[in-house]
């Protein structure tokens, strides 16, 4: 089906979502620049970790979507489908190769060119940070466990910003530092690799806000027009039943994953079921400097964590059974209306500030037609009942400016290598050749329309 097609068939009455909405995509730089080598790119986490045998495929990001020379095509694609909006990372070993100290002209060169092509496709340039591609100096010097990285990372965001700050004014910190802190640090599943437990997790959490909080103040300072925000990971946390062990176990993670990243920057709080275990790691002002007026928060949400209390896991909790009957190839349940929940949250509890959800959508085993095309109905019912629960926030009061979904290309999937596929767009990982699948078309057509078909 055409997007022509589409469009006929497009359902009429009224937008669901206001002409300033922002729709798009995200991606991030490691999952799909390629060039690991090229014009002085310094070496990542990731990259240590793909050479010590730990993707489950076998692959490597060494070439992944080759967006680093085929760009050009990428953006394309997203002024074809109507987008507005476009989250992209920044690599940082690209930038400054050791983390810190010199500086790598052809990597800033890189993102001159593809900021002004962003721009020349009429799409507005929001710009993350740090998507995990931590510079492999940085990792043996302590990485995220100690605070000397915090000086680094505010250092490469003013190199960043004063660079590229006269286009781009839409700026963001970190992506999902939870995930970074418990599956890299914590449980070793992501770079590092680390099976550090609670406390390693606790310093990761911490040492990401508090490197987030430098790092905002000293772009503020030079960019009083900058908007300035960060991306986290937010699932609401739920027991898988009524046991009084399952219930307190939920509200532990919950604890770690939503609310450590959350209140520390809006609050500049610690949850009082953490406070015992995060006293020696918290020094006076921490806090004072974590807590930011953002401008706007980036949300990533696939589904609700349903927990139970288990022993010999950090927190003494494990998943538990999320009685759901949908299930993405990442065996993630499927539970829109878990969105809207979340969206309702921070109108009730945080004063319903400038939120978009940053990242949304799903891996599945797509299928390849004969005339090359991918009818990917699960993804495309997939994002539109996320969509509908975001109109539904919308109209209810919630204050979403905007939805970007993940991703626009199937890409290097962290641990899974390429072996999931979460892309509108498929890329044929032999050829590079990019294809639109169904998902895109309707995709498409709901910026068009502004309203969930």
């Amino acid at each position: 089906m055409t997007v022509a097609k589409a469009a006929q068939s497009a359902p009429q009455g009224a937008r669901q979502f206001p002409k300033d909405f922002f729709w798009g995509a995200s991606t991030a730089a490691y999952q799909i620049e390629g060039a690991y080598d090229t014009d002085g790119r310094g070496m990542t986490i990731w990259d240590k970790f793909t050479a010590d045998g730990k993707i489950m495929d076998g692959s490597s990001a060494k070439v992944a979507c080759d967006h680093y020379h085929r760009y050009p095509e990428d953006i394309a694609l997203m002024k074809a489908a109507g987008f507005n909006a476009y989250r992209f990372s920044l690599a940082w070993p690209r930038i400054i190769p050791a983390g810190t100290g010199a500086i790598n002209a052809k990597g800033l060169d890189f993102y001159d060119r593809l900021v002004d092509k962003i721009l020349e496709a009429g799409i507005k340039p929001m710009a993350c940070l740090y998507h995990w591609d931590l510079p492999q100096p940085l990792e043996d010097k302590g990485g995220w466990q100690g605070r000397d990285i915090v000086g680094p990372f505010a250092e490469y965001a003013r190199i960043a910003t004063k660079r590229l700050g006269d286009r781009v004014k839409d700026w963001y910190m970190l992506n999902e530092p939870n995930v970074v802190a418990i599956i890299g640090y914590g449980i070793g599943e992501h770079a590092p690799g680390y099976k550090l437990g609670e406390d390693g997790i606790l310093k990761a959490l911490h040492h990401q806000n508090l490197a987030q909080g430098t790092a905002l103040r000293a772009i503020r300072a030079e960019h009083s027009d900058a908007v300035l925000g960060t991306v986290i990971n937010l699932q609401p946390c739920r027991s898988q039943d009524d046991d009084p062990k399952n219930r307190a176990a939920a509200i532990r993670w919950d604890a770690v994953w939503n609310r450590v990243p959350l209140d520390g920057v809006m609050r500049g709080a610690i949850p009082d079921v953490l406070a015992e275990k995060m006293a020696h790691i918290v020094k006076p002002g921490d806090m004072e400097t974590i807590k930011f007026p953002i401008d706007m928060l980036g949300i990533n949400y696939y589904s609700r964590m349903t927990m139970k209390h288990e022993e010999g896991h950090p927190f003494d909790v494990f998943w538990g059974d999320a009685h759901c009957d949908r299930w993405t190839a990442m065996a993630w349940p499927v539970q829109p209306d878990g969105l809207y929940d979340l969206l309702r949250e921070f109108k009730e509890l945080y004063g319903n500030p400038a939120v978009f959800i940053a990242e949304n959508g799903a891996a599945y085993d797509d299928v390849v037609t004969p005339d090359g095309q991918v009818h990917d109905a699960e993804r495309v019912a997939f994002i539109r009942d996320h969509v509908s629960e975001v109109a539904r926030a919308v109209k209810d009061g919630c204050n979403v400016k905007g939805y970007l979904v993940w991703s626009l290309l199937d890409n290097f999937e962290w641990a899974y290598g390429l072996s999931k596929r979460f892309g509108i767009v498929r890329v044929d990982y032999e050829t590079l050749k990019r294809t639109p699948k169904d998902s895109y078309k309707w995709f498409a057509e709901v910026i068009r329309t502004g309203r969930v078909g």
